[in-house]
């Protein structure tokens, strides 16, 4: 029956081997293949990740760095401290146009924000259907289509919470580094394990490899340096937990735009810190995931 299109559902996967054992995890088959460097950002929930991603990519185009920040949340707030708006994403316009992507013009889902950086919300399906991996290509294609990654310097992926699904980890398979947000506690560090265990589990597939952790809204970082020790994490930056950070939320500002208190410029000093040694390369670690039963005997009990 020659010139019947196979259903999607039921074609056949392309031959790859696992990412891990009863690995089910998203393939995707548009691969960034760009020079720019590519960063996926990952932490617990609520840790602070779109904070820190939107930080960061101001601080790289800082450094005169050219920076596109893909947010991969379904809410889409990643961007909105460098946009002041919640912007449309990728899912809402690709649905407007019939899912007939090429009918879209970049200035229909890339709007520039603070200092030049652009942005992007991949959104994502209704809840309880669909698939983030899936949304994640649909971007990335977008913007491949558009040329949009020629002129890019730095990319940031900005990830929804906890890896827990193949979906919400297909950025690991864009990305040269990952990035893990954690505070000084044991939930943030538990999830983070989690984070590490993924990562190594695509690591059997694509370059993307740890960068190391950001101590985020912590004073002290003893259970951080613990885990990293055990684990063969380390700590690339440590930011305090200051009332102006959750401020400049409300503000729809990043930290680079709020008063320049002494606090404000050292931690503006950080990110611009950080962003310089990103640029610059970091080794990737070798890392090695902890059992969820010795991370609960790791930490704490001081």
């Amino acid at each position: 029956m020659s010139g019947l299109v196979t259903p999607l559902a039921i074609r056949k996967p392309v031959p790859r081997p696992p990412d891990g054992e009863g690995s089910v995890q998203v393939m995707i088959d548009s691969k960034l293949d760009v020079s720019a460097k590519v960063f996926a950002v990952y932490g617990k929930g609520g840790i602070g990740k779109s904070t820190t991603s939107s930080n960061l990519s101001v601080a790289f185009s800082k450094i005169g760095k050219r920076v596109l920040q893909i947010g991969c949340d379904p809410k889409h707030d990643s961007t909105f401290t460098l946009t002041k708006s919640l912007i449309p994403t990728v899912i809402d316009v690709l649905e407007g146009v019939n899912f007939h992507s090429e009918e879209l013009r970049p200035e229909d889902f890339v709007f520039e924000g603070y200092n030049g950086v652009m942005c992007v919300e991949a959104g994502g399906p209704p809840a309880g259907t669909g698939c983030g991996g899936y949304v994640v290509g649909q971007t990335v294609k977008l913007l491949k289509e558009h040329h949009l990654l020629d002129e890019t310097d730095v990319v940031i992926f900005d990830v929804l919470g906890d890896v827990v699904c193949g979906g919400f980890a297909a950025p690991l398979q864009h990305a040269e580094r990952a990035i893990i947000v954690a505070a000084n506690d044991f939930d943030s560090i538990f999830a983070m394990n989690r984070i590490v265990a993924a990562i190594k589990a695509k690591s059997k597939n694509y370059d993307v490899r740890v960068a190391g952790v950001i101590a985020n809204r912590s004073a002290d970082t003893d259970q951080i340096e613990r885990f990293n020790k055990a684990s063969g994490t380390r700590t690339l930056a440590r930011l305090p937990d200051l009332d102006v950070i959750r401020r400049s939320r409300l503000k729809k500002a990043t930290l680079f735009e709020m008063e320049p208190t002494p606090e404000v410029l050292a931690v503006q000093r950080e990110y611009i810190r950080l962003a310089q040694h990103l640029w610059d390369g970091t080794e990737p670690l070798d890392v090695a995931p902890l059992k969820d039963r010795e991370i609960f005997d790791l930490l704490g009990f001081d």
